[in-house]
């Protein structure tokens, strides 16, 4: 049975300083299985790995940038972080290409051990200025429920936004729905919520029609709504901060990563 699916749902963004600020938009995300790629691609008319169609996932758009394939560039961070991969499943939630777009503010990697238990969670972010930088957090024990991690933010995301910020992750594993949520909090206490959620689709052809007709232009339509909220919040007042020199290693891990 395959463990890649499609998840058309909504994408959440609610800021409680110094104003008040809310957007909300449909979206569209599929977590795939990074095994099961290659079949993906043979089975499915509307969907390529590596290759231009309808719908698509090149690897080079995550990770390093290269072509090393992506599982290999995975690995070797959680080997780096003392985490054993030992073949596990990894499982990637983004957006896919769309006429051979894509902009991904946010793609989550769900890494499991040979023994089908989740062991970290990597949040790879980009930006609007062409960089990257993931936070690799390792799970401690057994998901009951909610999965509950945090870090400090070290990677400049929105020009209004601090740097000395916190986040909070909440997930579940992704089932018949997901969901997924990141507060950011600063000295003064929370200051921002996002959450991503969607309903489990299955990963055909038919199912790929009906969402390229229901989001036709996703690249466009993410970028365009991201510059269009920043200037809803120039208006409203809110400083434009400068931006500071990237982290120098792309993978943070931070030590006490996990809420219990």
């Amino acid at each position: 049975m395959s463990a890649s699916f499609l998840y058309p749902g909504t994408v959440v963004h609610t800021r409680l300083r110094p104003v008040r600020h809310r957007l909300r938009y449909r979206m569209l995300n599929m977590l795939l299985d990074l095994d099961e790629l290659p079949g993906l691609d043979r089975r499915l008319r509307l969907f390529g790995h590596n290759r231009r169609a309808l719908f698509s996932f090149h690897d080079a758009d995550h990770g390093d940038g290269s072509a090393t394939p992506l599982r290999r560039q995975v690995e070797g961070h959680l080997r780096q972080a003392g985490i054993d991969p030992a073949g596990g499943h990894i499982r990637v939630l983004c957006m896919p290409r769309v006429l051979g777009m894509v902009f991904n503010p946010l793609t989550t990697y769900f890494c499991h051990g040979s023994d089908g238990a989740l062991q970290a969670m990597l949040y790879e972010v980009n930006n609007t200025f062409r960089q990257r930088h993931s936070y690799l957090i390792p799970v401690a024990g057994a998901v009951a429920g909610t999965l509950r991690q945090r870090c400090d933010k070290r990677f400049f995301v929105s020009p209004f936004m601090d740097m000395s910020l916190s986040y909070n992750f909440r997930l579940t594993l992704p089932g018949e729905r997901l969901g997924l949520a990141i507060d950011a909090h600063d000295a003064a206490g929370p200051l921002l919520f996002a959450a991503v959620t969607g309903r489990r689709r299955a990963l055909d052809d038919r199912s790929l029609l009906a969402a390229f007709f229901a989001h036709p232009l996703l690249a466009m339509r993410v970028l365009g709504g991201i510059h269009w909220e920043a200037l809803k919040l120039w208006r409203k007042g809110l400083r434009v901060r400068l931006r500071p020199v990237p982290p120098d290693t792309a993978i943070t891990v931070p030590r006490q990563g996990v809420i219990r």
